[in-house]
């Protein structure tokens, strides 16, 4: 997935960039020292996807001087993630950003046209869920993956989810966003041949230790093919879903 240095590789390739301009690239400083930060200007050459900002715990000042270092190295499109809303309209006065306040993520940039190898299907076993699966697919998105969103599918109604069966078999990779006992995460990396990413919800009752409870349960899972990520990580699980989807045959 290491686009980047792909990209770069290909351009000295066909001459579109001079050697020493690239050379000049893969040297430049690999990251930029702000005091409060360290910003990554060489991960997307590394991972192939550059670095994406927690919001949370962050001033909008920080986030600021974050995004205006990554942006002056050349970083085309900005994520935010664990944004607020009060944080997003400060930073909003000076940079150019695009907020979705369910998610809570901001960008800078469009989103890009979809270069994956197949789709990415986000599945909620409730309402209640959607804040979280709308961080995964708004994430799986700007990392160049189509999203088909299945709200609403969780095992207290099955027949709610059978009626996606071909969505959930024609997918290259499925996010299962979950409450209350996880189950959801089961039941389709029952019916998937793709891999499953489990994310449990903080959403349920007493029990449910504040989303403990479902971790658990999807950690256990007995469907083979499953991985879970943390606690209402929608953003974990959105990016993992974007690298399995553009994955290649390494030669």
């Amino acid at each position: 997935m290491n686009t980047a240095a792909k990209q770069l590789l290909e351009a000295v390739k066909d001459g579109s960039i001079s050697v020493e301009d690239a050379l000049l690239r893969l040297k430049t400083e690999p990251f930029d020292e702000l005091g409060y930060a360290k910003p990554d200007i060489h991960r997307a050459l590394r991972q192939g996807a550059p670095e994406v900002i927690y919001g949370a715990g962050k001033t909008p000042s920080q986030i600021i001087g974050i995004a205006r270092s990554l942006m002056s190295k050349g970083q085309e499109r900005i994520l935010i993630t664990r944004l607020s809303p009060e944080a997003a309209s400060e930073i909003g006065r000076s940079i150019a950003i695009t907020y979705e306040s369910v998610p809570r993520i901001a960008y800078t940039g469009e989103i890009p046209s979809p270069d994956g190898i197949g789709t990415v299907v986000v599945a909620t076993g409730g309402t209640s869920d959607i804040p979280v699966a709308e961080e995964a697919a708004l994430t799986a998105s700007l990392h160049g993956s189509s999203v088909k969103k299945l709200y609403d599918v969780g095992v207290s109604g099955l027949h709610r989810l059978l009626a996606h069966s071909e969505d959930i078999m024609s997918a290259s990779v499925i996010i299962a966003v979950a409450g209350m006992e996880g189950a959801l995460a089961s039941v389709i990396g029952g019916l998937a041949d793709c891999p499953v990413i489990a994310v449990p919800t903080s959403v349920g009752y007493g029990a449910s230790f504040g989303g403990l409870s479902a971790l658990l349960s999807m950690l256990n899972c007995c469907s083979s093919g499953v991985c879970t990520v943390n606690i209402d990580n929608g953003f974990g699980a959105g990016y993992l879903a974007g690298m399995i989807n553009h994955m290649e045959v390494k030669k």
